[in-house]
């Protein structure tokens, strides 16, 4: 007979399941009987979103960031609860590259999503952005240093290999509460203009990767993931930004 529950907190290496929350039940005998482990990831409450400004889709106001991400409406919260708690935004960097060739065509990194990425509603859909939660690991990780910009550098660095120079520049933020993946997130846009085109996946899961035309993009967009859907709609088509299929 299970008796006991305690937790502890423990940072491992590798992966965005960073820092993590663990629950042990100790039988009378003294023996781990189960372990559960959870990751606890930055979130900021929807009601302090939607008094900045509520929008539905893509938005250039990247102003309010710095309010959103103010100590005093952060904090780190245990991501399988806020996952199905719209009360909560987690706040996802959402990296896109941009190369253009020589004559001067837009081409776009994109890859399709396997089946171990931690985001399940997402299996198999194309994107055209890398990123991943900010974990209360990146809190820690240096005094000097904000939480998400750290969380920012962890995450392309587990995913992908940038071989190239490039500038970096935040463009937008996406919201969309018409899905049951974009209720409980918003991301913040990174668009990253790359010389050439030397962006190689580090990940297993980061699957069929490479850059490809903006049109071929455009023309396949039904294909991909709703918040790529609206970042190509509002940054590189003239395509009207509704119209976009759910996941």
């Amino acid at each position: 007979m299970a008796t006991t529950v305690y937790s502890e907190c423990s940072a491992t290496g590798g992966g965005s399941d960073n820092v993590l929350q663990t629950h042990r039940l100790i039988s009378e005998k003294g023996f781990v009987v189960s372990e559960v482990q959870t990751e606890h990831v930055l979130v900021v409450p929807t009601e302090r979103f939607h008094s900045l400004g509520y929008f539905q889709g893509f938005s250039e106001r990247t102003d309010c960031l710095q309010e959103l991400l103010h100590p005093e409406h952060t904090s780190y919260r245990p991501r399988d609860e806020v996952e199905e708690d719209p009360s909560f935004k987690q706040l996802i960097p959402y990296c896109v590259f941009r190369h253009l060739d020589q004559t001067g065509t837009p081409h776009l990194f994109q890859y399709t999503r396997g089946s171990g990425q931690g985001e399940g509603r997402l299996h198999a859909k194309k994107s055209i952005g890398i990123g991943g939660h900010i974990s209360q690991v990146d809190a820690g990780a240096s005094a000097d240093r904000d939480p998400y910009e750290e969380g920012l550098r962890r995450e392309l660095e587990e995913e992908v290999l940038i071989d190239t120079p490039y500038t970096q520049q935040c463009v937008g933020l996406i919201n969309d509460d018409e899905t049951p993946v974009g209720k409980v997130h918003l991301g913040v846009v990174h668009l990253f203009d790359v010389e050439k085109p030397g962006i190689t996946p580090r990940e297993a899961e980061i699957i069929a990767a490479g850059f490809r035309p903006r049109e071929e993009i455009l023309e396949d967009l039904e294909t991909f993931e709703t918040w790529s859907q609206i970042c190509m709609r509002a940054l590189f088509s003239d395509l009207p930004k509704a119209s976009i299929q759910a996941e």
